[in-house]
């Protein structure tokens, strides 16, 4: 009961906007519900910093493994301004999009979250 609580009330922090949940490359991510999610839009970025932003909020934010299957929920092309929703609930994934792409060994229309976070986010420097 008391991890029922804490997950709730993770969701509904996360879902505020003075909550949003800054990932490694430093874009926003705010949840819309328990499956659904937006990565706001900040201009220049291309559409793969939004898959590593993604695969971020997925893995740190919610606790998930790197396996979890991310697909877009929102059609392209998005109008200027805009972020781009993703979910975690194949049924309410979009047929068309750069995810289609990014699927070809699942076939699904999605990625998981390891490789949108792996592949698509910057290196951080190591120096010793």
């Amino acid at each position: 009961m008391v991890r029922l609580v804490s997950s709730s009330l993770a969701i509904l922090l996360l879902a505020s906007p003075a909550f949003a949940f800054s990932a490694r490359n430093g874009m926003d991510v705010n949840a819309i519900d328990a499956q659904t999610f937006v990565v706001e839009f900040p201009s220049p970025y291309n559409e793969k910093q939004y898959l590593c932003a993604a695969g971020d909020y997925v893995m740190r934010a919610l606790g998930m493994s790197a396996l979890t299957r991310i697909y877009r929920a929102s059609p392209p092309p998005r109008k200027q301004g805009q972020g781009i929703t993703f979910t975690l609930d194949e049924t309410k994934k979009v047929e068309l999009g750069m995810l289609s792409s990014f699927s070809k060994n699942k076939g699904d229309g999605g990625i998981s979250a390891g490789v949108a976070r792996d592949n698509y986010c910057p290196r951080i420097p190591i120096y010793f």
